[in-house]
């Protein structure tokens, strides 16, 4: 099997992800480790990252750009392919990271860039940001991951894979390519109906979001002047593909799968509803137990189910550990996570209250500030049920303007009259959050801002 994801999240010092997509990813490859699937992945090399996030006292975000040592931490591959781009050759290099799961099975992730000398200045650059540059960037990078990616396990020997995983759309063009292998198998010189038919058991498809921002579109005169590389053998296709002039990269993998999965129960009914022409299932999303448990909650499982980590399921015997043991191992992750919060933000945070963590991508429609939708009952609940805290940590895209007024927003709640028991702080080193009761082995690049609410009865701080 090849899975293909734009963003995978493999290591802390790795920025290769931006959000919980790429955190699944890197989750999902974790376990086909573990349990020893026979899988390689593909992604990019984003060798500049996402960016690092700084946030000034009204919460405004300013980037800066990553650099990370790759060739320190990865391994160079020998094989070269190419993929055309705007009548150009770019030449393209695979660098490996061996994903190592308990039972001692390597995946191995395999990372695309062209930075290589033979490439224009320009396209040297197209695998260094994730998400980055304007829409033709964007299509630039797909065409590498998609097409440069199929050609890449062809150079490296795997001509035997039995399924093509796209994670999101961004991979879709994965299966322009293997129809044109078809055709070329089959003597067309154009990509047949039955080309197309014949590579659709290859292909399975994850959908994540039924927001707008979520299913890349690209207007067909921009794919055509990008997509050079197959002297007319795909307009046909295209066109079929293609409403209003428009290529969505969400229908060209729903149209070429032939298994298609949404991430939740609810999000499967959803999809069927946006996608009623297409058959779509759902697995709903988990994590990797291993990596995501904190020191003090591996060290209680190890105790009393030793065999957790190789054995998800046998998680349900958690249910005899005595409560008091489990609080203490909360309590401890706890603990841990205040001090680190307040060892970089000098928030002044206490163990003993109630937190609530939000560490998402700051985008509108992650809603970051609902539960400020309400203040004064907000501070009703607070005042009979007690005190608490929160914690918000997430990065605006740079071109989100919404998502950058969204963190503005939080931080003028707690300055507003209504919230004068709330304060907000900024990491001075843009570091990382660790969520509620679990240390997290990822560490965002985004700078915490919390907010501490007192009771508003008393006056007296919580």
């Amino acid at each position: 099997m090849a899975y293909f994801s734009m963003e995978v999240g493999l290591e802390d010092s790795i920025p290769t992800y931006s959000g919980g997509l790429g955190v699944l990813a890197g989750d999902t490859l974790r376990s086909a480790a573990d349990v020893s699937l026979p899988l390689v992945a593909v992604s990019l090399l984003h060798r500049k990252g996402y960016f690092r996030q700084k946030l000034d006292e009204h919460g405004n975000q300013t980037e800066d750009q990553l650099e990370w040592p790759v060739s320190e931490t990865l391994a160079e591959l020998s094989p070269r392919v190419s993929v055309e781009i705007e009548h150009r050759t770019v030449d393209l290099r695979a660098w490996r990271y061996d994903m190592r799961g308990s039972s001692g099975h390597i995946v191995p992730v395999l990372l695309l860039d062209a930075d290589l000398p033979a490439n224009a200045p320009e396209d040297r650059r197209l695998t260094d940001h994730l998400y980055g540059g304007d829409t033709r960037y964007r299509l630039c990078q797909e065409v590498i991951l998609g097409i440069g990616g199929v050609r890449m396990l062809r150079a490296l020997g795997y001509h035997n894979l039995r399924r093509f995983h796209m994670n999101e759309g961004h991979a879709a063009l994965l299966t322009v390519e293997l129809a044109f292998e078809k055709s070329r198998e089959r003597g067309e010189e154009t990509i047949s109906r039955e080309a197309v038919q014949a590579i659709k058991p290859l292909c399975v498809f994850t959908t994540h979001t039924p927001v707008a921002a979520g299913h890349d579109q690209f207007p067909l005169d921009l794919v055509a002047s990008i997509i050079t590389g197959y002297n007319h053998a795909f307009d046909e296709r295209a066109r079929e593909f293609c409403l209003n002039d428009v290529l969505n990269m969400t229908y060209l993998a729903l149209d070429h799968s032939h298994y298609v999965n949404g991430v939740a129960k609810r999000h499967g009914e959803v999809a069927r509803t946006m996608f009623a022409q297409h058959e779509i299932d759902s697995i709903t999303n988990g994590v990797h137990a291993a990596t995501w448990a904190a020191p003090a909650i591996k060290t209680m499982l190890d105790r009393h189910i030793p065999d957790w980590e190789q054995d998800n399921a046998s998680l349900r015997h958690v249910l005899g550990i005595a409560k008091s043991e489990i609080w203490d191992a909360h309590a401890s992750a706890k603990a841990e996570l205040i001090s680190y919060v307040n060892d970089i933000t000098g928030a002044g945070m206490q163990p003993g209250i109630f937190t609530i963590g939000f560490a998402r991508r700051a985008t509108v429609w992650k809603r970051a500030d609902l539960v400020f939708n309400d203040v004064a009952r907000l501070q009703a609940i607070h005042a009979r049920a007690g005190a608490f805290q929160l914690i918000f940590g997430g990065k605006a895209h740079p071109k989100d303007d919404l998502g950058k007024a969204l963190i503005r927003r939080i931080f003028e709640i707690r300055r507003s009259p209504a919230s004068r028991s709330c304060r907000a702080w900024t990491s001075p080193n843009a570091g990382s959050l660790r969520m509620v009761a679990a240390a997290s082995a990822f560490r965002g690049g985004g700078s915490i801002f919390g907010s501490r609410h007192c009771r508003p009865s008393s006056g007296r701080r919580s």
